[in-house]
Parts: structure tokens; sequence; C-alpha cells
């Protein structure tokens, strides 16, 4: 049964880190692309899930875990790089 649901997940998710990426592509404005951004690694660690789940491996959830620490760092620079002009006091 999971066989059959997996790649339609992965095709979703596939779809909507598309769309982020489109939205970060075409802004408007930083804000935009800074929470498009977010968004695309967001849709990156649910696909890396998946794939974990599929491969039947821990690899994938170790990369996972560490591109969810990397992406809220980076979330947070950005965020008071928007706030202050500087990212370093």
């Amino acid at each position: 049964m999971i066989e059959a649901v997996l790649p339609v997940v992965a095709a979703m998710v596939l779809a909507a880190m598309a769309l982020a990426l489109w939205r970060l592509l075409r802004g408007p404005a930083l804000a935009d692309r800074i929470v498009a951004l977010d968004t695309l690694y967001i849709d990156a660690l649910a696909l890396l899930v998946v794939l974990g789940i599929d491969y039947d491996t821990s690899v994938f959830f170790e990369v996972a875990l560490l591109i969810a620490l990397l992406g809220f760092v980076g979330t947070v620079v950005l965020a008071r790089f928007i706030e202050r002009g500087d990212i370093i006091e």
C-alpha cells in the first residue's frame, strides 16, 4: 500500500518545490523571496523524508536534520538582514 502512495507524495512535493522556486525567482518583494526560500527548504526536507521511507534508510533523515538546522539559521540571518540591514553587529 505505501509503495503506491510514496511516488504520488514525492510528485506533490516536487510540484510544491517548483511553485516555491517560481515565487523565489519572481518576487515581487524581498520578503516574498525569503518566505519562498524558507518554503523551498521545508519542501526539500519533506522530499528527503519521503525518500528515506521509500529506500528504508536513515541517511536521508540525517541529511534532513542537517538541512533543517542550516535552513533555520539561514532564515534567522535573512530576517535580521531585512530588519537591520546588517547581519553581524
